[in-house]
């Protein structure tokens, strides 16, 4: 951490050095303020380029959580002891651990910056590192003065290690210490969110949406272990590569007249063979609720429960169809806003297996609704509800789908554009998990008869 802030000390020694630096005058880019929500994919603007520019910029959260987590998983503990289950561990009326974000970028040329995203803290890691870097190109002046300007005019290119844009909930959802644009508190129960090294090329003309991606697949940007195929034809191959992603988004989004916005998107994300990046098990900086769903050594009834018993800790408590040899995903996106009241949807058809021509193919599908309406002067205020459910098999070997559901409410304000209070209530179930049944030291299935429900305050600041 320590050499990040000696990095951004170095921005800053430079552009009070260099009068020819300045400071925040960045082209195209996504406002991380309030004036950010509800703006997707890439952004374009008018701004006049007036030569090198740096953007420091930073995120940060604080929960208070007072929510409590059960299930009716039983322990199968010999006589004489009277236990009967385990009480699992909550995180009632305390606070939880914050997260922080910083963001440093850079104008260098007229229509060309670079981005890098940093997290600071995260539940995932005890470090400081890298989310992320990309760089975007709205103009390639910098081969010849207009050269390609009425195509640039509507296009942007991304190249980089970034946030891969596939579907529209990720806009609308929280990363880490960057939870001013979500309403609520949790992200979608299946969450899709990657950042692979890859390319995007953007286009966006009146009310048209379109963007075409590619990645190498990789979330870690590490060598890959080959296994050679095997020489008798009874046994499949292994996998012996890592196959591109492919990202495609295509839609139309308009602002009809001065009260009525209209948006509608459909996505596609397919790996045809994949690499250690999963869609629904990349995001490193945790769920939206903290430790609900896990569990601990405790002492009941004069017994000590053993530290290994149920060592297989689930503070994630999403839902991840943990596809391992190929994957395809459609996402849906209705967005439509009128005046202070919005409606954003989502339907997401996800599909997969776990070894190239053996597994059939499963099957998991999300359909997510949410509304919210913004009041006051500048709609510092906001009333919000949201439902969400998703139902799928964890492994072509179950015998029925589990479903997990949810149902989230928040109110929110504004103080400014860049600081944000939220109450948050949740209260979320699951269903048709299998029942554990073994000794005490085996891992217990938490999500049997699932359930936790409570409240989050929330205040987050971002600029």
């Amino acid at each position: 951490m320590r050499r990040i802030y000696l990095l951004a000390a170095g921005l800053l020694s430079m552009a009070a050095a260099n009068a020819q630096v300045t400071f925040g005058d960045m082209q195209n880019q996504i406002p991380r303020s309030k004036d950010g929500i509800n703006v997707f994919d890439v952004q374009k603007d008018d701004r006049e380029f007036k030569g090198l520019s740096v953007d420091l910029g930073g995120a940060f959260n604080m929960d208070f959580q007072a929510i409590n987590s059960f299930n009716d998983q039983p322990v199968n503990f010999p006589a004489p002891s009277k236990i009967t289950g385990y009480r699992l561990m909550n995180t009632e009326n305390n606070f939880v651990l914050p997260a922080a974000d910083m963001t440093i970028g850079a104008q260098l040329f007229d229509g060309v910056r670079v981005n890098l995203d940093i997290y600071l803290a995260s539940r995932h890691h005890n470090d400081t590192y890298a989310r992320g870097g990309y760089l975007q190109i709205d103009k390639l002046d910098f081969i010849k003065k207009d050269f390609l300007a009425d195509i640039m005019k509507y296009a942007t290119i991304k190249i980089g290690q970034m946030e891969n844009n596939f579907g529209d909930a990720h806009f609308k959802s929280s990363d880490n210490g960057a939870t001013l644009r979500n309403a609520f508190v949790g992200n979608n129960i299946m969450n899709a969110f990657t950042t692979e090294m890859g390319i995007e090329v953007y286009y966006n003309r009146n009310g048209l949406v379109s963007m075409l991606g590619a990645t190498n697949g990789n979330l870690n940007q590490g060598t890959q272990e080959v296994t050679y195929p095997t020489l008798s034809p009874a046994t499949p191959d292994a996998n012996t590569a890592v196959s591109p992603t492919i990202l495609a988004k295509l839609g139309y989004d308009k602002q009809l007249n001065k009260d009525l916005r209209v948006r509608i998107t459909g996505s596609l994300y397919h790996n045809s063979n994949l690499g250690n990046s999963n869609l629904y098990s990349s995001s490193r900086s945790g769920f939206g609720f903290w430790g609900v769903l896990n569990n601990s050594a405790y002492k009941n009834n004069g017994v000590d429960v053993p530290t290994n018993y149920n060592s297989t800790s689930t503070p994630e408590a999403t839902y991840n169809p943990n596809f391992k040899n190929w994957a395809t995903s459609y996402m849906f996106n209705p967005f439509v806003k009128y005046k202070g009241l919005e409606f954003f949807g989502t339907i997401e058809l996800a599909s997969g297996g776990d070894k190239a021509g053996v597994d059939d193919k499963r099957t998991a599908n999300q359909f997510a609704g949410d509304v919210v309406y913004r009041f006051g002067k500048k709609e510092q205020f906001y009333l919000a509800g949201k439902y969400n459910t998703v139902s799928g098999k964890l492994s072509n070997a179950d015998a029925e789908k589990v479903t997990v559901d949810r149902f989230e409410s928040s109110i929110g304000w504004f103080m400014t554009k860049n600081i944000v209070a939220k109450l948050d209530y949740v209260s979320q179930n699951y269903k048709n998990y299998t029942q554990f049944v073994g000794g005490p030291t085996s891992n217990a299935n938490n999500f049997y008869g699932g359930k936790f429900n409570g409240l989050v305050f929330e205040a987050a600041i971002s600029f």
